[in-house]
């Protein structure tokens, strides 16, 4: 029996979507902002692409804010392979590189082409912030983070002894994203610190 070129590429599509479904179950070290559970993979790469819809007027002039949210969506799909990296561990941020890159070759490669090569491009654009794009897109990313431990008392920060100054490295990534948002996060560090929610 002979396979159209249309259901190969259908099957290859659907063989994606129940891929990427692993991302549900990849636990990431941040709570949710009522501190119930930690945060899964899909839950941040959808709650970051709609943070990219409502906060798009705080990017650069001329941000592609569509572009931004179709990043966001698949800028962790590597954590399938991959896991998430705490990014306040050193070790794990070392390794993290070379263990993203072989998941993105793979999990990409599953896609026909071009649809894969063009999902891989948008995967590599976030990692390189080489576009206004990109870097509202890693501001965005790293805010959402801070938003929920000063929501939650501290959360990750308590449990791992992470202090103001960690944070406020992450912070920069967010101002040259969007100044606006870098201020408001800044705002919270410094909150979370008089509140004893963060270490000094």
């Amino acid at each position: 029996m002979t396979i159209a070129p249309e259901q190969d590429r259908l099957n290859a599509q659907i063989a994606f979507a129940i891929e990427i479904d692993k991302l549900k179950r990849v636990i990431r070290r941040n709570n949710l902002m009522d501190d119930s559970r930690r945060e899964n993979d899909a839950e941040h790469s959808w709650y970051v692409a709609l943070l990219a819809m409502v906060l798009g007027e705080h990017a650069p002039p001329g941000t592609d804010i569509q572009r931004v949210v179709a990043m966001l969506l698949v800028h962790d799909l590597v954590e399938i392979d991959a896991g998430d990296t705490f990014i306040y561990d050193p070790v794990a941020v070392a390794a993290q590189e070379a263990a993203e890159k072989a998941a993105a070759d793979r999990i990409f490669a599953m896609l026909p082409a071009p649809q894969g090569q063009e999902l891989r491009a948008l995967w590599d654009e976030f990692e390189e912030r080489a576009t206004p794009e990109a870097v509202f897109a890693k501001a965005l990313d790293r805010f959402a983070p801070i938003l929920a431990n000063h929501h939650n008392e501290g959360g990750t920060w308590r449990l791992h002894a992470v202090t103001a100054s960690q944070v406020m490295q992450k912070v920069k990534i967010i101002e040259e994203g969007s100044p606006s948002l870098g201020a408001y996060a800044r705002e919270l560090v410094e909150l979370s610190v008089t509140r004893g929610h963060l270490a000094p």
